[in-house]
């Protein structure tokens, strides 16, 4: 029962922090779309997606969550985590929390990333500096 009352109780503000969760994602996946150090990013709000047509006609908004990674050596994933402090590493995803995984998939390793609630200038900035010291 105490499960429930809780999950009833957040449910109230649910809406209102989907569309935070959205609006972040969208804002973070478009400067790490221009960003130089930046390989790749993978999420359905920009054009670029193969499946942006599609999540267009479909989605209200296209989620809080994004995948990407960074150019270079493998090993510079670890320095770019070290360098987050915005950014949580965690094992799983899902929170107000903006948080960071390296994940794999396939055989290829990359950033799995469940933006929260914060401010997007502020998580920006984090990932701008963790990216630039990468250099």
């Amino acid at each position: 029962p105490f499960n429930a009352w809780q999950i009833m109780r957040g449910s109230a503000t649910l809406p209102l922090r989907m569309e935070r969760h959205c609006a972040n994602a969208q804002r973070v996946a478009e400067f790490l779309a221009e960003h130089p150090a930046v390989a790749w990013v993978r999420y359905p709000g920009l054009q670029s997606h193969p499946q942006y047509e599609i999540a267009r006609r479909q989605m209200l908004a296209f989620s809080g969550m994004l995948n990407f990674d960074i150019k270079g050596a493998p090993e510079q994933r670890s320095k770019f985590l070290e360098q987050l402090r915005l950014f949580t590493h965690a094992t799983c995803l899902g929170h107000d929390e903006s948080l960071i995984m390296v994940y794999e998939w396939q055989g290829e390793r990359f950033f799995r990333v469940s933006i929260g609630l914060e401010d997007a200038e502020d998580l920006i900035a984090d990932l701008d500096q963790a990216l630039r010291a990468l250099d």
